[in-house]
């Protein structure tokens, strides 16, 4: 009895220890487990553990499961509602007109593209995220963004057949003013809308829509290559500073490895998803009418205009040298 009492009392002395020696993070997305930001948290987290022996966890949870939408992610991260979180750049234009760069249309037409204007925005976006009290964990590259609709895309005319789900302000402008019916809204809130019938038509990669399996009510998708947008990965930076300095290395080395990561997967990423879509009956049309292309494209010009006026220094130093730095 007394070897039994000795032990009980050195489990309770060791059990307040190792609780406090664990710290967890909470980090939600809107996107489902499969698509890039899914990926995104779950390799953070993957290597986070790792690189921290344990001491530091990140429970990522996936569809908006937490009630967090993107618009709404850093809200949530500075109220420490969650401690870390992952948006896509574009619904965060309300905060920053920065994160509204990576969804110019037709500005970015290649992953290599993409890298660049990441690389050039990358201390922009963190200086508006530490404006917000955050701070940049890594950024996560998206496939080249297309329409999915209910039947194929012959003219421009058929723009205005849709009622299309657009991802950010700019991309509901474009697309009404090729005709649509564009209303933007979260990823996470698109179903129930193709469910009901409120929209025909959707503006996304094949990426989160083969995630969502969208052909199950679109079963075209049309690939414009509207942009390849990003998603942002952020932190609280005073739950950040709170680590050891060990754990804050452990974070930043983990961001690098995923962005690292999240970029090779994106390389092979466009074929595999085009492989699971036509595998589920997707007609994929890769050579669109160039009316169509044009028709959307005549409000690019305008857009990335609008977005200079709001964002002076942005324009001149990130997305000019973008544009000098094109063949």
């Amino acid at each position: 009895m007394r070897l039994l009492q000795m032990l009980t009392g050195a489990l309770l002395l060791h059990y307040p220890l190792t609780a406090r020696a664990q710290t967890v993070w909470d980090m939600p997305t809107e996107y489902p487990q499969s698509a890039m930001p899914g990926l995104g948290v779950t390799t953070f987290a993957q290597h986070v553990a790792g690189l921290s022996a344990g001491k530091l966890l990140i429970h990522p949870s996936f569809d908006a499961s937490r009630g967090i939408r993107s618009a709404d992610m850093l809200t949530a991260i500075a109220e420490r509602r969650v401690q870390a979180g992952d948006a896509f750049a574009g619904a965060l234009e309300a905060e920053d007109a920065i994160f509204a760069l990576p969804s110019l249309p037709f500005l970015v037409t290649s992953i290599a593209d993409a890298k660049r204007l990441a690389d050039l925005a990358r201390p922009y976006i963190a200086a508006a995220l530490h404006n917000k009290g955050q701070r940049l964990l890594y950024l996560t590259p998206w496939p080249p963004s297309g329409i999915w609709s209910k039947t194929p895309l012959k003219t421009p005319a058929d723009l205005s057949g849709l009622s299309i789900r657009t991802y950010d302000k700019i991309s509901r402008e474009i697309f009404a003013g090729a005709g649509a019916r564009a209303v933007s809204i979260s990823f996470a809130d698109t179903m129930p809308k193709l469910v009901d019938g409120s929209i025909n038509a959707v503006l996304s990669s094949g990426d989160g829509g083969a995630g969502r399996a969208l052909w199950q009510f679109l079963p075209c998708f049309s690939e414009i290559n509207y942009t390849l947008p990003m998603s942002v990965a952020s932190v609280n930076q005073a739950v950040y500073d709170g680590l050891t300095p060990e754990l804050r290395d452990a974070v930043d080395a983990a961001s690098r490895q995923t962005e690292t990561e999240l970029w090779v997967a994106l390389s092979t990423r466009l074929q595999e998803n085009y492989a699971r879509m036509r595998a589920n009956g997707v007609i994929i049309d890769s050579h669109p009418a160039p009316e169509i292309i044009a028709a959307l494209q005549s409000g690019a010009v305008a857009a990335q205009q609008a977005w200079c006026v709001r964002s002076e220094t942005e324009c001149e130093q990130v997305l000019t040298a973008f544009k000098a730095g094109k063949p």
